[in-house]
């Protein structure tokens, strides 16, 4: 234990809303994850190529546009969610920021400050020097281990690819274990079946982390977060990670991906030519169904009109931040998805 269980009272009487579910109190607090459409700084890193994103790039990339860029982003994590929790998410996974520098600005910012947020984050060989971290409110999540694991690829020369690690970090929501896994799969570059064994790589990837995990703590609780760059339908989680659609108790241990259904539903975090994909997913434990301590409440997609285009043909889409290589000055190509944990409170 991490805390005195009444220590542990005060702070979710203090820190997580209270709801009412069959006549019982119960704590709740948000965990999500969110791809923020590269957010990058303005200087030239000579060992990546970001140079499109510098003041004399294709973008010119600038300090002004970088500062719309984390008002918007802070505007959007400061309301995920908060309509339930009061408060914005406890845990947040991010995907396409160039270093800890523009992390550091972003939990700066005076809408996040109150949060507290730290920052879990390690560069990764990306050839553009993109990378996947998690921030998480110290108040909430006290931080015991982190640990990237690189994802080793080649292509049909048998040449390295370089792509994003995996993150993994463990930590203590509450005074309960927690494990978090960060992804940001290979893309669909050169079209889905092309470049489907590098995600289905990534996929064996995440399962040994999760077997790992399971080693050490049976029955772990874990929350796999990310921009996968695959439907909840798509081989790599149905046949590599093994994930259920449905709750069973056939099963002693497995992973349920409750946007499986959103998505055959329609439900999308990010369109292309007229099509919606559920690339950005939470899967859980199923230590996480059934817990006498945290457990799955809802999962929700993060679309308000605030971050949509408004009218014209893309109508619905994510406002993000270039389109078609003009500068709209939106949030991201992708929206936010998050999920509700709940306790009793005894």
């Amino acid at each position: 234990m991490r805390h005195h269980f009444f220590s542990v009272s005060l702070f979710f009487l203090s820190f997580c809303t209270t709801i009412y579910a069959q006549q019982q109190k119960h704590a709740i607090t948000s965990i999500g994850f969110y791809n923020l459409e590269n957010l990058f700084d303005c200087i030239d890193d000579p060992l990546t190529f970001d140079e499109d994103y510098t003041p004399t790039g294709k973008n010119q990339w600038n300090e002004k546009k970088l500062k719309t860029k984390l008002d918007h982003i802070a505007e959007v994590i400061a309301n995920i969610g908060v309509k339930t929790t009061k408060k914005p998410p406890a845990i947040l996974g991010v995907a396409e920021v160039e270093n800890r520098d523009v992390l550091e600005q972003l939990v700066d910012h005076p809408l996040l400050q109150k949060s507290d947020y730290g920052i879990a984050h390690y560069n990764s060989p990306d050839r553009r020097g993109i990378d996947v971290a998690l921030l998480y409110d110290r108040a909430v999540f006290t931080l015991t281990h982190a640990q990237k694991h690189h994802l080793f690829l080649k292509n049909e020369f048998n040449k390295t690819i370089h792509t994003r690690d995996q993150l993994c970090v463990s930590g203590y929501l509450g005074d309960e274990l927690l494990y978090i896994i960060v992804n940001h799969w290979p893309s669909r570059r050169g079209g889905q079946q092309r470049s489907e064994p590098k995600r289905i790589e990534a996929a064996q990837l995440c399962k040994r982390i999760t077997d790992s995990i399971q080693h050490i703590t049976p029955k772990a609780s874990i929350v796999i977060m990310g921009d996968f760059n695959d439907d909840p339908n798509d081989k790599s989680f149905k046949k590599k990670l093994k994930t259920k659609a449905t709750i069973t108790h056939s099963s002693p241990y497995y992973l349920y991906n409750p946007m499986e259904k959103m998505h055959k539903k329609g439900m999308g975090s990010l369109a292309y030519r007229d099509k919606w994909n559920l690339f950005d997913q939470l899967i859980v434990s199923s230590t996480l169904l059934d817990s006498v301590g945290f457990k799955l409440y809802k999962t929700h997609i993060f679309n308000p009109k605030f971050l949509m285009h408004t009218k014209g043909k893309y109508k619905g889409y994510p406002l993000r931040t270039y389109s078609r290589g003009i500068y709209t000055g939106g949030y991201s190509d992708h929206f936010p998805v998050y999920m509700y944990l709940v306790r009793p409170i005894h």
